[in-house]
């Protein structure tokens, strides 16, 4: 009998750009839902676009584990910061990543992977960021935006190596 409690590895991750939703497929069958702000320019892959890649990519890296809900991130390592609305108003134009970090790598040569396309060298993530940036719209840089308590959850339902799809 299989059972669907949150440490349950899923088969990949499915990012729909139109709807802003991420969903985690295990079995074939979704399992969960979440919100998510992908990048305001759309869809795209190339270096310096600041657009969300699109096609199959992998977690390259699991980054932030042990770290509590709202800790700062700046080049992948954690600050000691915790994110309150005074250090955002401290700090407008920071572009907060916060909780955890799933580092994506693309897996579609030419498309998202190599050269001026590559997901991973253009520092991709699926992350956290103020709730209150939330709002069913695309507004990142190119990454995808979760809730912090949404990507905490995801976090422990993903290992790393697992496969992201995102798409229009």
């Amino acid at each position: 009998m299989k059972n669907n409690h949150a440490v349950d590895a899923a088969d990949y991750l499915d990012i729909c750009i139109a709807s802003q939703q991420l969903t985690v497929y295990a079995g074939g069958h979704p399992v969960q839902c979440y919100p998510v702000s992908t990048a305001k320019n759309g869809s795209g892959e190339l270096m310096g676009s600041e657009c969300t890649p699109t096609g199959w990519h992998k977690i390259r890296a699991k980054i932030g584990a042990g770290q509590p809900l709202n800790a700062v991130f700046v080049g992948r390592r954690a600050t000691g910061e915790i994110y309150s609305a005074e250090l955002g108003r401290q700090n407008p134009q920071r572009d907060w990543i916060l909780t955890r970090i799933l580092w994506l790598g693309g897996l579609e040569p030419g498309k998202n992977r190599y050269g001026k396309v590559d997901t991973t060298w253009r520092y991709i993530y699926i992350h956290g960021c103020p709730d209150q940036l939330m709002n069913g719209r695309p507004e990142s840089h190119g990454c995808v935006r979760m809730k912090n308590a949404d990507v905490l959850d995801l976090f422990n339902r993903i290992e790393a190596g697992g496969k992201v799809y995102i798409h229009e």
